[in-house]
């Protein structure tokens, strides 16, 4: 039973050291390992020793055995280590009065505890080191053991453990309570540890694996506690549902203060960022506890020199980055500890007896010795209640098949007697399991005034003694712990802010010990409750914790499927929250659980539906499911137009929402025929200053700028930016996107300069509203370094690229449509600049991502060819080059008509196709007509203009037309030079006679 740990020095004692054994018990393990390194620093040897001799093995043998040691013996005292077995407080006396006394030279002890210690320790002289500070404990310690405290000291290390006790990490993720009662365990958790610290770099990942019951929460808790002090941040996640844990994870980020905004998605990556820095801990813990469902699991987890923790039933984390440590039920010793220790009552021979009949599973064994020692029945009624008792509600259920039998008797019995002697401890237990098992915020209920109960649960409201009464109760008898989450921001800690922690078999168990009238009472109430805890505003940042809190609760309390209008608000703003906070995964799967449950009641015409599906539309959408956005929102908008009477509003929204699906899709011309109808339909009923309307007003905007139309989307950009301004604040992130509309239309209107000048100020203002992490900051960024490249500004370009592609990935992944375009810019200017190999790499990446995501007809996958065909110019293939120019061309005209921007650039790449290849007569013809035709859709001094200009003398050469050539060239010189400048980019590739091509930004609007 015990752990030796040579301290550093071993085999080389200092002139003057002593060597000593630290002898402790595996809860103290910090106190012991900080003893050891500052005797250490002092110049003395020490070994680690963790003491629990078997309770049959005499404890005076087990104290003699320790003097077998070299050296004096420290004891590391509290309460607690007099409980180690547990033995009788005469057998303690007796050894202490005889092995300690004889041998009064050889021992100390330090006393960890404010409590009184047996009155036989007092041969131990123990100092005190409770509620000091780290230099007076040291002060305190050296002069125990008679040892100087100046003098010169050595150079040790300080490694794990090392920091004082008393001092906690500089973060403390309110990790549960640690439980006093905690049992054995120790080589388990020493093992654990060693997987920790063994692991390689990126790869410190343990999952405890375990079923219900079998103490993987308690272990990760004490985990927690017993090595706090080899951490700087240790922080706790509770994974009741994706969202929650998302939540939870991203609060982490404030708390080192990070620049994260409060958008849980970008909260995570900023904290994986600065996780993977050590920046600015580098020993840190997370523990996911309950982590089961493990799809997206690479997103969440963090790389770096720190330790994740996970407690699952799932074994799927076996094939992944985590080492598994199946968790085992109690050995007997530990069992029988246990229970002696909860219940002293018992004798050894009696926790033998009970521990064997409910197989060693902690959560039974808590209970029963919950009950045995909080009641006065004899073990042996109790025993025979368990082997002879009814099942009752639970006899012949299924999904109870790993728990014995004898445990489910054992809860029975428990339950029974509480409604006899406590039934308000009951009534609140039972209204427990109509929320999810985990974290429960019971203390929502006391929002509810009395008159919202049910008559018999008045009290919940109105009884404040009985309501602490039935809460103290429930944690006596170890039925669920108090919740150590505090309150959220701007609540004063109270009975309403209370929450409890309530194990998964526990919710099971009562659930089914519930008669069916009382489970659907219940559940009404809490139903009521999160009504009543609905802040009312999703979009408010600052109250997604509250969101976050309540989500989980939704399904069990029979939420989704409620028919109170109050509730389906509710629920409609926890779809809301999902869309907003960035959870749409989350959002997808629970838009999906509501449509299944209203459609059982709700016609499909029912205003309701039209609210779902238009909150289940904006999450596809965004989640970059645009196909099944757009079936959603068409088959609602044809119901709304075929219906008699349907409100202008709803008939607006759902328009709305079509016309974004077919702008993702490519339906550029429907998509701005079904925008201008919404714009009409705000200024008809909501006027032109109504924030609706402005939304409408920039959502034709884009529609104008997908078609090509720059100038047009600039003046309706720009209206819609000065409206935001003066109605909403210049730092509104619904003014930051207009701001960014603008800079993209100067930029695409040729307007190179002012289109910097106008990002830069935007990009500024992102960043202090919104943080760098957040999605619309990202796109911001993305648009200044596509100004600054087309203004010739910008020096590094490729390493700025490549760092925004890091940052965006981790926003939305590798294959969100915001990332898929950033790596096809990436490539071309990798082409630009002649690194043909990643340019062919990220181009061919970028072409398979938007054809998988919008299908090969889309005109952005269509675009994509003009692409490929430039690498493949670069590379020498220019016959293959010319065939994917001229099927681009081919694609896009049929698609957006001749003279749409995209496919005048398609044209001004296949005419120099045609002119590398030898078709002189067809480049120039092409040449001449894509000129002519970029002249009416851009303008003369369009930048784009200029370089068909160039492209054209260029063809006019190659046919001897030298006279007209060089007019033309001359031509788009000068214009060149006043519209960009002498050394731009573009004017010095002219002057060189460097044949101009169109590289394609993709862009979805």
């Amino acid at each position: 039973m015990a752990t030796q740990r040579q301290a550093a020095g071993t085999g080389a004692q200092g002139q003057g050291g002593e060597h000593f054994l630290v002898v402790f018990a595996g809860f103290h393990r910090p106190w012991a390992t900080w003893i050891a390194h500052r005797l250490e620093t002092h110049g003395h040897r020490v070994s680690l020793h963790r003491w629990d001799p078997p309770r049959e093995i005499p404890l005076e043998s087990a104290l003699g055995d320790l003097l077998l040691a070299s050296g004096r013996i420290l004891l590391v005292l509290s309460d607690w280590f007099f409980q180690l077995g547990p033995r009788p407080e005469g057998e303690w006396s007796e050894a202490l009065r005889g092995v300690v006394a004889a041998n009064a030279h050889r021992f100390a002890a330090v006393n960890l505890t404010n409590r009184a210690l047996l009155p036989a320790t007092a041969v131990l002289e123990p100092v005190d080191l409770w509620g000091i500070g780290a230099q007076e404990a040291e002060r305190r310690l050296l002069g125990r053991l008679g040892l100087p405290t100046g003098g010169p000291r050595r150079s040790v290390p300080a490694g794990p453990g090392s920091r004082y006790p008393g001092d906690p990490p500089a973060v403390w993720g309110e990790v549960p309570r640690r439980n006093v009662r905690f049992t054995g365990r120790d080589d388990l958790l020493n093992r654990l540890q060693q997987h920790l610290m063994d692991a390689e770099h990126s790869t410190a990942v343990v999952a405890l694996l375990g079923m219900s019951g079998i103490g993987k929460t308690q272990m990760a808790t004490e985990y927690a506690h017993r090595f706090s002090s080899d951490y700087d941040v240790v922080w706790w996640v509770n994974c009741d549902t994706r969202g929650t844990l998302r939540e939870r994870l991203g609060e982490l980020a404030p708390e080192l203060d990070l620049n994260a905004g409060s958008e849980p998605g970008e909260r995570i990556r900023a904290l994986k960022e600065a996780l993977r820095r050590r920046e600015p801990h580098g020993r840190w813990l997370l523990i996911f506890d309950g982590w089961d469902d493990i799809e997206g699991a690479d997103d969440v987890l963090p790389e770096g020199s720190g330790h994740v923790l996970i407690t699952s039933r799932n074994r799927s984390w076996g094939e992944g980055r985590a080492v598994v440590l199946d968790v085992p039920g109690f050995e007997r010793g530990e069992s029988t500890g246990y229970l002696m220790r909860r219940a002293p009552r018992l004798t050894a021979a009696e926790a033998d007896e009970v521990a064997a009949e409910l197989a060693d599973l902690p959560l039974a064994l808590v209970q029963a010795a919950a009950w045995l020692g909080e009641s006065d029945m004899a073990v042996g009624d109790y025993l025979r209640m368990v082997r002879d008792g009814e099942l009752s509600e639970l006899a012949d259920q299924t999904g109870l098949d790993d728990v014995p039998r004898s445990s489910l008797t054992s809860w029975s019995i428990l339950i029974n007697r509480l409604r006899e002697a406590q039934p308000h401890a009951v009534e609140l237990l039972s209204l427990c399991a109509a929320f999810a098992p985990g974290r429960i915020p019971i203390g929502l209920v006391r929002h509810l005034p009395a008159s919202d109960l049910p008559e018999g649960l008045a009290w919940l409201a109105t009884d404040l003694a009985g309501w602490t009464r039935a809460l103290d109760t429930l944690v006596n008898y170890s039925v669920f712990t108090r919740d150590t989450r505090t309150a959220l921001a701007g609540e004063e800690p109270g009975p309403e802010q209370e929450s409890v922690h309530m194990h998964r078999l526990v919710h099971d168990i009562v659930g089914r010990l519930t008669s069916p009238e009382e489970r659907a009472l219940h559940r009404k109430v809490v139903r009521r409750t999160l009504a009543a805890a609905d802040p009312g505003n999703p979009q408010d940042s600052r109250l997604w914790p509250r969101y976050a809190e309540l989500l989980p609760h939704l399904e069990p309390s029979g939420a989704l499927a409620s028919r109170n209008e109050r509730v389906q608000d509710t629920v409609l703003n926890l779809l809301r929250y999902c869309h907003r906070s960035g959870e749409f995964r989350t959002g997808v799967q629970l838009a999906e659980q509501v449509r299944e449950a209203w459609s059982e009641f709700q016609p499909p015409e029912h205003p309701r539906m039209g609210e779902l599906t238009t909150q289940q539309g904006n999450i596809l959408r965004a989640y970059g499911s645009f196909r099944a956005a757009y079936e959603l929102d068409r088959e609602l908008l044809d119901r709304l137009r075929a219906a008699p009477g349907t409100e202008g509003t709803a008939l607006m929204t759902a328009t709305s929402c079509l016309a974004a699906d077919q702008r993702y899709l490519g339906q550029y011309t429907e998509a701005l025929q079904a925008q201008r109808e919404v714009l009409e339909t705000a200024l008809d009923l909501l006027g032109p200053d109504d924030y609706l309307t402005l939304l409408a007003q920039h959502n034709l905007g884009t529609g104008l700028r997908l078609l090509g139309r720059y100038a047009e989307a600039y003046e309706v950009d720009l209206e819609t930016l000065r409206k935001r301004e003066s109605l909403l604040r210049a730092r509104h992130p619904a003014t930051l996107v207009s701001g960014n509309a603008c800079a993209r239309d100067l930029r695409l209107m040729g307007r190179y300069r002012d289109a910097l000048a106008r990002q830069e100020l935007g990009m500024r203002l992102h960043l202090q509203v919104l943080g760098a992490q957040h999605p619309q900051t990202l796109r911001a960024r993305h648009n200044l370094l596509l100004c600054e490249r087309r203004a010739g500004v910008l020096q590094d370009a490729g390493a700025a690229m490549a760092s925004l592609l890091e940052h965006t990935e981790q926003v939305h992944g590798r294959r969100h449509y915001a990332t898929i375009g950033l790596v096809v810019d990436h490539g071309n200017h990798a082409r630009e600049h002649g690194d043909l190999g990643q340019a062919r790499e990220l181009i061919a990446e970028g072409e398979a991502g938007f054809r998988e995501l919008l299908g090969p007809a889309h005109p952005i996958s269509t675009g994509m060819l003009t692409n490929t065909g430039l690498i493949l110019q670069a590379s020498g293939d220019r016959a293959e080059a010319l065939t994917l120019f001229e099927a681009a061309l081919a694609g896009l005209t049929a698609t957006l008509g001749p003279d749409h921007p995209w496919v005048l650039g398609c044209a001004l790449n296949a005419a120099g196709g045609r002119n590398f290849t030898g078709r002189l007569d067809a480049a120039h013809e092409l040449s001449r007509d894509t000129l002519r035709r970029a002249r009416q859709a851009l303008g003369d001094d369009h930048p784009f203009t200029l370089s068909c200009e160039v492209a054209l003398a260029m063809d006019l050469r190659g046919l001897r037309e030298h006279e007209e050539a060089g007019k033309v060239e001359e031509d788009a010189l000068q214009r060149l030079t006043r519209t960009l400048g002498a050394q731009h980019p573009h004017t010095l590739a002219a002057r060189q006679r460097i044949r101009p091509y169109w590289d394609f930004e993709p862009y979805l609007g």
